[in-house]
């Protein structure tokens, strides 16, 4: 078996259309399709279901696509580790964001580790949670930024930042009477959420909050990103939630953040990683952050003026 039958698996597989995974990989229908013939009859199972109507995967076919990326994830990984040593560097380290992190506690860590060992490269991937966990498990990072403690034997979820969970209100609507509003209010409006697969971590924490009202929720949409729920909201799509530090940094004139009526609702960021020793250069790392940490696990000054 080799790359290329993998890569044009990966092709067939996630468009499940032999004709659009040809135009994708540059190549006629025909030769993918004995190259797909030839793969099965190396790995003796079938992968995939083919009718005059569909094409699907069997469960062969499911496992081998999670293997196949991983491939191409560790391969990637040894091209941009060549590379790095090539440029001069002589350490990297691999660290996944999931959740959204706030830009200026993201920018100062770098800055810091930048000036304390230049030599070493901070490699980042913004992935879902399940592919940070995943990920760590299968040594393709080192350590991880998410919104969710729930992870496996071998893993360790350390909190390190906490924030309050604020609404996103549009200008100039009528709940912004309210200096810090009730979220039995809330739920009467229309809301932009998270898509839960893409922020699992912060839909977690937020699931929790709204649960505690018996409503049915009116979604008018969910989103992949912070910014897109921004702008909807500042259109008057309905309302979002976000943390106060990241809904500050982003400024929008046409959004504004309020607090929950009642006791203040707080988003935690984990510090994820594997509970084997780390190394001396991720020790470090980890370093760089755990002496705010309890400093950062206590909202700041404006923040608790805010939630008063």
């Amino acid at each position: 078996m080799e790359l290329r039958h993998l890569r044009c698996f990966i092709a067939v597989a996630e468009e499940l259309h032999f004709a659009r995974a040809a135009a994708r990989l540059h190549i006629e229908q025909s030769p993918l399709s004995r190259i797909i013939k030839e793969l099965e009859y190396r790995l003796g199972v079938q992968l995939f279901e083919r009718t005059t109507r569909r094409t699907r995967l069997t469960w062969a076919g499911q496992v081998l696509l999670e293997e196949a990326r991983r491939v191409f994830a560790v391969v990637d990984q040894a091209k941009a580790s060549v590379k790095s040593a090539a440029a001069g560097y002589r350490g990297r380290l691999r660290v996944a964001l999931s959740d959204g992190i706030p830009q200026t506690r993201l920018a100062a860590l770098l800055a810091q580790c930048r000036e304390q060992e230049p030599e070493v490269e901070i490699c980042l991937s913004e992935v879902t949670f399940t592919e940070q966990v995943r990920g760590l498990n299968d040594d393709l990072f080192d350590i991880g930024f998410a919104q969710s403690d729930d992870v496996n034997q071998g893993l360790v979820a350390e909190p390190i930042w906490v924030d309050p969970l604020v609404v996103a209100v549009p200008a100039r609507h009528p709940l912004l009477t309210h200096r810090r509003i009730p979220l039995e209010e809330v739920v009467r409006y229309p809301l932009v959420l998270c898509d839960p697969q893409v922020c699992e971590g912060f839909w977690q924490q937020l699931q929790r909050v709204l649960s505690t009202v018996e409503a049915r929720l009116t979604i008018a949409d969910r989103v992949p990103t912070l910014d897109l729920m921004m702008a909807l909201v500042a259109a008057g799509y309905g309302l979002g939630f976000s943390s106060l530090a990241r809904i500050t940094e982003l400024n929008n004139p046409d959004v504004v953040a309020r607090q929950l009526a009642g006791s203040p609702a707080m988003l935690t960021t984990y510090l994820i990683h594997r509970e084997a020793e780390p190394s001396e250069q991720l020790g470090r790392f980890i370093d760089r952050i755990r002496p705010a940490e309890d400093q950062a696990l206590l909202p700041t000054q404006t923040q608790r003026e805010d939630i008063a």
